[in-house]
């Protein structure tokens, strides 16, 4: 899921409209998490939102569900680390799997594999993917890799981008869903294509699959059909699945192999990682499931969403995409930041917690702001009406 605390954008600090408040940066993400913690209505349950007692006592009340918690710890990889390779593997459809303490990580790694293993260090992919935006340039600073982005549009490319291409690259990355986007997704037509397009120019394909889990419904199809398109996925587990940490690379049995000599070389072949390969374990158990439903009525959320600002009278917003491809979306309006973000903690303190922070927007026209919406568990219970309330309370709070 969508972690509004850890969003990589930058934003003020600011609590008060248009103002700032004598509270540290970290003091007023603490008054804010409390807050959203309190909150007897919520459409997510956010990790964050819990306290280290709390996770670790679910991580023990559960665990003994989808591993036997009386064998012994892991050591460089085996035992719970091992069983969730395997599990995750089997999932996703592919021959072999290998856990990394992070996705940028797993990443980096299989983009160097594939660039070893073709002789090109070019890899194409879109300008607001994740390696692009939050890693600090780590693929050409630390990987000697090159990028290139077949297009400029807020969607992922199409296959006569990336069959006309005037320059050769080796490895095409595709982002599933694109997250700074609005976790936008292709059709599983134009997904089918754009793969046919990068194996005609002899281009192996990766999945950025952070958030692969949440495509199903989208495009349905399982996630092994999803998966098989490419020729390695990487899938995380605090994303989506509510997971402590860690992700998995998949790809075949030699490319693993690989990957894994790689991972020691960055120094992920940590010494024990049972809390997060539980967390993993579990999430694919209790969450993967219910992932459908969530989808769904994220639809039914941002429909009212749209409904309560119209009846508002709020003169423009917008929510996107629409209707949502996952059950994570963004939702704009034309407020500075500080003031939506202050007025959706101001109704959280009354018990509804519609939103959370709102973001200036990164990049167009100054005056629009941004919050990403997720719905999982507890939004089930929303209605309709419940949601358009809301947004008519919320948009009250505005000056």
């Amino acid at each position: 899921m969508a972690d509004p605390e850890l969003h990589p954008l930058p934003a003020s600090t600011s609590d008060a409209p248009g103002g700032t408040t004598d509270k540290t940066p970290e003091q007023a993400r603490q008054h804010r998490l409390a807050v959203f913690r309190g909150a007897k209505r919520t459409l997510a349950d956010q990790t964050v939102d819990h306290t280290l007692a709390e996770r670790l006592t679910a991580l023990l009340a559960d665990g003994a569900e989808v591993y036997d918690l009386d064998e012994f710890p892991d050591v460089y990889g085996n035992g719970a680390v091992a069983e969730l390779e395997r599990r995750t593997a089997e999932a996703l459809g592919f021959p072999a799997a290998a856990f990394f303490p992070t996705g940028t990580m797993a990443q980096q790694v299989a983009l160097r594999c594939w660039a070893s293993r073709t002789g090109d260090p070019t890899v194409a992919l879109h300008p607001i993917a994740h390696p692009e935006v939050h890693e600090r340039d780590a693929l050409s600073q630390v990987s000697g890799l090159r990028t290139v982005h077949l297009t400029e549009e807020p969607r992922l490319p199409n296959a006569d981008e990336v069959r006309g291409f005037e320059e050769p690259f080796a490895t095409l990355m595709l982002e599933l869903p694109l997250r700074d986007a609005g976790y936008v997704l292709p059709t599983w037509e134009e997904l089918v294509a754009v793969v046919d397009a990068a194996r005609e120019r002899d281009a192996v394909v990766h999945f950025d699959g952070a958030r692969l889990w949440e495509t199903t419904a989208h495009f349905g199809r399982s996630l092994p059909e999803i998966a098989g398109l490419a020729d390695s996925v990487y899938v995380s587990f605090y994303k989506t699945l509510g997971g402590l940490s860690g992700a998995v690379l998949v790809g075949s049995e030699s490319l693993i192999e690989q990957a894994r000599t790689w991972r020691h070389r960055y120094g992920g072949q940590l010494f024990q990682q049972f809390p997060a390969a539980l967390a993993g374990l579990l999430g694919l158990r209790k969450v993967l499931p219910e992932l459908p439903s969530y989808v769904a009525h994220a639809k039914v959320v941002a429909e009212a969403m749209r409904e309560g600002f119209t009846a508002a009278g709020v003169p423009w917003f917008r929510v996107h995409p629409e209707p949502p491809h996952t059950h994570e979306f963004q939702v704009w309006l034309p407020y500075d930041a500080d003031v939506l973000s202050a007025a959706a903690l101001a109704q959280a303190e009354e018990g509804v917690c519609l939103f959370r922070r709102w973001f200036a927007n990164p990049s167009g026209p100054a005056g629009l702001a941004f919050t990403e919406v997720t719905v999982n568990a507890p939004g089930l219970a929303w209605t309709a009406e419940d949601v358009r309330a809301a947004v008519a309370d919320f948009v009250r709070r505005l000056p």
